[in-house]
Order: C-alpha cells, then structure tokens, then sequence
C-alpha cells in the first residue's frame, strides 16, 4: 500500500486551533458538551479541546459502520453510548471524517432523543465522494472530495491511526 500526503500536521494543528477560537467565541459563556465519535476523532477532539478558552465537557459515542473493509457496510449500530447528560445543553459532536454521513445520520437521530439545547456538528474531514445522507457541518476542518484517507486517527482495518499527518492511502 502506498501513502500520498496529503495534509500535514502543521496544516491539523493551525486549522484546529482555528476551529476551537470560532467554537469559544460562538460558546462564550457556555459550556458545551463535546461528545466524539470513536475511535477515529479521539485525537482530534482532544487537541480541539485543549485550544478552547471555555469550559468544555466531554463523553463519547461508538458507531461501528466499516468493520475491516475499505467502504461503509451501510449498516450502522452504536457499541456505547453517552454516559453523561446532555439535556438541555449546547452539544457539539466531533468527527474525524464524514464520508457516506449514514454514522453520522444515526447519531443524531440518537442525540435528538436526549433533548438537547441545539447539536452542531465539527468534523475534522467533510468529504462529498460517496454522501449519502444529506449532512450539515457546522465546523469543518478540511472538504476533501475523495480518497481513502489514514493518519491523525483516520485508520485502515485498525492501522495507520497513528500517524502524524493525514494520507490518502492507494489500496
């Protein structure tokens, strides 16, 4: 398999620091719940977190939806659930990527349920080339048309998730 860089790790680290200043000043003087997607957004919901300036709570949500292959199963099913309460609370929810937006589509129904004061979405990568479901971003680090992508929690079957900078990986 071959790697091609694609974004660097000095482009995630401005581009978040940029998407957590908008965050606080849109939250000033709230406390959102941040609620990440397992695995993949673990690393970057943590760095987004450390560059707030408000006061952030966090939980996170697992879906599983691609299981060992290179495309979505189509079938999505949640594996945990939130363990903190988000009723009448701004929640944001962060993704790594959002591809066919079928993971993400599940979770919000879910979210929806709890009642929450509003739902924004962040997504680290928004990309269009299989969408699915019809999904807003309201933060979006990267718009990406295609490619199977790895690194900064993106992984293939459980491997390069690691990785520093983000590739598009040749299969």
């Amino acid at each position: 398999m071959k790697k091609e860089l694609i974004i660097s790790q000095e482009m995630i680290h401005a581009r978040v620091m940029e998407l957590a200043s908008q965050i606080s000043s849109d939250y000033h003087g709230k406390e959102p719940v941040l609620i990440g997607v397992l695995n993949g957004a673990v690393f970057f919901l943590t760095d987004l977190a450390r560059e707030m300036t408000i006061p952030v709570k966090m939980d996170f949500v697992r879906a599983v939806s691609y299981g060992s292959g290179s495309s979505s199963s189509g079938s999505v099913r949640l594996t945990k659930g939130l363990e903190i309460q988000t009723r009448d609370k701004p929640v944001i929810l962060i993704e790594d990527i959002i591809d066919t937006g079928l993971t993400l589509s599940k979770i919000l129904d879910i979210m929806r349920e709890k009642s929450p004061e509003s739902i924004k979405i962040c997504a680290l990568i928004d990309k269009q080339e299989r969408r699915e479901k019809n999904i807003s971003v309201d933060y979006c680090g990267f718009k990406l048309d295609e490619g199977f992508l790895v690194g900064y929690g993106l992984d293939y079957n459980e491997q390069f998730r690691c990785l520093k900078d983000i590739y598009k990986l040749h299969l």
